[in-house]
């Protein structure tokens, strides 16, 4: 019974509990990354990081919320299937699939530090929205931004 509910579950990374922190950024019990929602609905600095940084690089493609657009597919949909090693790899390196009746492409993102110094932060946003665990538009209380971060990402801007 419990392989069937494994099965069951769209999640493709995993159950997204909190299993432990690190300066504010919390990991899943596989060690993804992952978000914290308090009852009163504040999330943590990295799935509201995340939405801005969304908004900013991925949305003119992906539609507002990751709700896909025309150019591009829901990642609220894909992420119900992919991992995080997965959807790391597509930013990274691209993707394209083309059939008869359409072309799509991914490009990379490999080198772009707007995105890759914040691709966890990305995912995490992105990872609270597909588990229906946080609604469309920007989040309206976060915790505060970790001791540390600014320096992390300066160290990652250059």
């Amino acid at each position: 019974m419990l392989a069937l509910t494994a099965q069951l579950r769209a999640d493709g990374s995993g159950d997204p509990a909190v299993a432990g922190s690190d300066e504010g950024k919390y990991a899943d019990k596989d060690g993804n990354p992952t978000f914290k929602i308090s009852p009163d609905g504040t999330v943590d600095w990295y799935t509201a990081i995340g939405y801005t940084r969304y908004t900013a690089n991925c949305m003119q493609c992906h539609g507002p919320d990751g709700l896909g657009s025309s150019f591009a597919p829901s990642l609220v949909d894909a992420l119900k299937t992919l991992s995080y090693s997965q959807f790391l790899d597509i930013v990274t390196n691209g993707k394209k699939n083309v059939d008869a009746s359409q072309e799509l492409v991914m490009p990379s993102f490999g080198v772009n530090p707007n995105v890759m110094c914040y691709i966890d932060a990305i995912f995490i946003y992105l990872r609270a929205r597909s588990d229906g665990a946080l609604g469309r538009g920007r989040p309206q209380k976060s915790e505060p931004r970790p001791a540390g971060y600014s320096a992390a990402e300066d160290a990652c801007m250059g």
